[in-house]
């Protein structure tokens, strides 16, 4: 059986107004994310999220044709604690996205570890109800087993964990929004066997 793929996400963290925020990313300019993808629990939800890693699945649907690719979207939704969400590559302020099959796909499954929102560090599916999935995701910042059933669990945080609870705390808010920084994804791409 091959090994689940992992990904990456350089994601960056700059004050509004400009200037990085060095204490979010730990003095750096961006950070660097790893993620493994369980191809072997929910291999479409696994593939769909690579391939928007890659940027391979070509062009969206959308008005003016965006790139069907995370790179450059931003993290709209942040709440401390909780959850940190984003991949609207359309809009960026989750009202937009898509998968590579469509504009929305099914939920894959709810079983084993796809229907468990148990600690900080999973990556789930965002989405407005039932069968809903597009390109929004989140990552877990704590137990949210509320959430189990709802949402597809289909990876974890491998690498970078305490970067990702880091700018959590230092940019997000209780309303979800990030109204003096903006958090993106500057590069993304899949890890070789070498990495």
């Amino acid at each position: 059986r091959a090994a689940n793929p992992r990904v990456w996400m350089r994601i960056s963290c700059t004050r509004k107004g400009g200037g990085v925020d060095g204490g979010a990313t730990g003095g750096e300019a961006a950070v660097t994310i790893e993620f493994e993808l369980w191809r072997d629990c929910v291999p479409r939800t696994a593939e769909n999220f690579r391939q928007l890693c890659t940027g391979e699945a070509g062009r969206s649907n959308a008005f003016g044709s965006p790139p069907l690719c995370f790179r450059g979207c931003a993290f709209h939704r942040i709440v401390p604690g909780q959850i940190m969400q984003g991949g609207d590559f359309i809009m960026n302020d989750g009202r937009g996205g898509e998968s590579i099959y469509g504009l929305k796909f099914a939920d894959e499954s709810f079983d084993g570890r796809a229907g468990h929102h148990g600690s900080a560090g999973l990556l789930s599916m965002a989405n407005s109800g039932r069968d809903s999935n597009g390109s929004q995701f989140f990552i877990t910042l704590s137990d949210m087993k509320h959430l189990d059933g709802k949402h597809v669990v289909f990876g974890r945080v491998s690498s970078g964990l305490e970067r990702v609870l880091a700018i959590a705390a230092a940019t997000g808010s209780d309303t979800g929004a990030t109204p003096h920084h903006v958090v993106r994804v500057e590069d993304c791409g899949e890890c070789t066997s070498a990495e």
